[in-house]
């Protein structure tokens, strides 16, 4: 798992509060404790902090695809975990975000959100600056 960074400043714990009043929670999970695998104890039991449900969510005519995979409809995707999306510029050298990286930085991604995700992305449209910027300071530090 990724090193959270900056997790002392005021903006990255104001932006955590925000994430969680926005309801991004809901499906971006901050905690899952792994399974109990008597094969496997060292992974068994475990609580980690991916930011996310691993769940197929419908995300909304924006972006929809209208492509069936397997048990996911057209409008369908699965939470994809968040730890460790800070680093995407440092890694691949870009901010483009979701699954065919239209969105160009992690605002734009959290814009395209509709669906189940429509109430979270308008609590994020009624912020102001600051509490944008918080919220961004708040993803990057994952």
């Amino acid at each position: 798992m990724p090193i959270r960074r900056n997790t002392a400043s005021p903006d990255v714990q104001l932006g955590q509060q925000l994430f969680e009043s926005a309801g991004c929670e809901s499906c971006h999970k901050t905690q899952v404790k792994t399974a109990q695998r008597p094969d496997r104890p060292a992974l068994s039991g475990q609580l980690i902090h991916p930011y996310t449900d691993l769940l197929l969510h419908d995300m909304g005519e924006g972006l929809a695809d209208n492509r069936p995979e397997y048990l996911a409809n057209g409008r369908e995707w699965r939470t994809p975990p968040l730890w460790g999306i800070g680093y995407t510029q440092e890694v691949n050298g870009h901010t483009y975000f979701l699954h065919d990286g239209r969105a160009r930085n992690l605002m734009e991604a959290v814009l395209w959100h509709g669906g189940e995700a429509e109430s979270a992305k308008q609590k994020v449209l009624g912020m102001d600056k600051t509490q944008r910027e918080a919220l961004m300071a708040f993803l990057n530090s994952l």
